[in-house]
């Protein structure tokens, strides 16, 4: 029993002194373990290396970049110049074409204001031609006081030419007679060429068919016969 007892307290012994002795020894341990103003200095210069390494690969990276970013920009700049420039030419190309659509549209309005009437025009022509043989017609002689019915109906059929003479100018209807005047194609028709002594040829010897011309258009040409050379 008693040896069996004595190994237990050789080892609480023991324990002990290991015990003592890491106490003893954890100052120095710790002293060793704390940083020195050395080793601080380094770690300190290999992280200010560190980041000045970073910062000038971020710069370089930025100063490849910065060529590339302007050559983008200058790129774009010239897109939207030539898509400004093509733009404005529509812009332009589209106003000349609607003020000439205007200008047309206008002119039309015109026209159909001065000519719509031209049609009925035509028609009236015939009923002036009518009353013009129907006046010519009656001899002068037979037209006397001993004739009054005869001269009252010439003088009712005169009045009625001269009235729709009157209208047709008020309509910008005028009429054509070119007697003696110079041939113009394009107010005259000619219905044949003779030799007349003492007339100029190229001039109108007679008057077939009298003519009309609404607001300075021909509507119809007067049918004449034109002088030649002998």
């Amino acid at each position: 029993m008693r040896g069996a007892c004595a190994v237990p307290s050789r080892v609480a012994v023991m324990a002990a002194r290991c015990v003592r002795l890491v106490r003893r020894s954890l100052p120095a341990l710790a002293f060793s373990l704390r940083p020195t103003p050395r080793l601080l200095c380094t770690a300190a210069k290999q992280k200010n290396n560190g980041q000045n390494l970073e910062e000038d690969v971020g710069q370089t990276d930025q100063k490849t970049d910065a060529p590339c970013a302007e050559k983008t920009l200058t790129e774009e700049k010239a897109k939207l110049e030539e898509q400004l420039k093509d733009t404005m030419e529509k812009y332009k190309r589209a106003l000349a074409d609607t003020e000439n659509l205007r200008q047309r549209t206008q002119k039309l309005v015109e026209e159909a204001k001065l000519y719509g009437i031209q049609g009925f025009c035509k028609d009236l022509l015939e009923v002036a031609d009518i009353l013009e043989k129907a006046t010519q017609s009656v001899p002068k002689e037979e037209v006397t006081e001993d004739n009054p019915h005869l001269k009252n109906l010439y003088e009712g059929l005169v009045m009625t030419e001269v009235q729709i003479q009157k209208v047709f100018t008020k309509h910008g209807l005028l009429r054509l007679d070119p007697l003696g005047a110079k041939f113009d194609p394009y107010e005259h028709e000619a219905l044949f060429h003779t030799p007349v002594e003492g007339r100029e040829p190229g001039t109108v010897a007679l008057v077939n068919k009298v003519g009309y011309k609404l607001h300075g258009r021909t509507l119809r040409p007067a049918l004449v016969g034109v002088v030649k050379e002998a």
